[in-house]
């Protein structure tokens, strides 16, 4: 991820949002375990567990690591920001930045518990006041671009913890 490559594009296919750290680390960890379980089968048990292992754990750990993609999410966000519910046109991207931020990482460690936004709402205004740096906006303003960027990774990431579909 850099200026260079800003949809962290895979270096062999071109597909945007590419995760081979996470990638990696999950065929490494899977061929470890394919190959130990494997080697009850005996010396062709351990290659096939290997193999079998790599592909699946390369698999889970790209799952992994594309919860949300924070190179996307700005680009998206940076192309559609006026388009936020509640956007005032006396701010820019930079004011609005820190409060999608705010939505999406709130999500992200909300994801687990099972809030809502409203329920986490208090922890992400303190995130937002905490981090918002040089933005101008309060929270009341921001709130409502706080919860488009929550509702954004929410929909595209199985698993709706956020019921109440606002």
């Amino acid at each position: 991820m850099s200026d260079k490559n800003p949809t962290n594009a895979d270096p062999i296919t071109g597909a945007p949002g590419a995760h081979p750290v996470g990638t990696g680390l999950g065929a490494a960890g899977g061929a470890a375990t394919g190959a130990v379980v494997g080697s009850m089968a005996g010396p062709i048990g351990t290659v096939i567990g290997g193999a079998v292992g790599a592909v699946a754990g390369g698999l889970a750990g790209k799952g992994a690591a594309e919860g949300v993609n924070p190179t996307a999410e700005d680009s998206y966000w940076r192309d559609n920001y006026t388009k936020t519910p509640g956007y005032k046109p006396d701010y820019t991207f930079d004011d609005y930045a820190p409060a999608y931020r705010t939505g999406y990482t709130g999500w992200e460690r909300a994801r687990a518990s099972g809030e809502s936004f409203d329920a986490h709402e208090p922890k992400l205004r303190s995130e937002f006041e905490r981090s918002k740096g040089p933005s101008r906006l309060n929270w009341e303003d921001a709130k409502d671009a706080s919860r488009a960027a929550w509702h954004r990774v929410e929909r595209a990431i199985p698993g709706d913890a956020d019921k109440d579909g606002r």
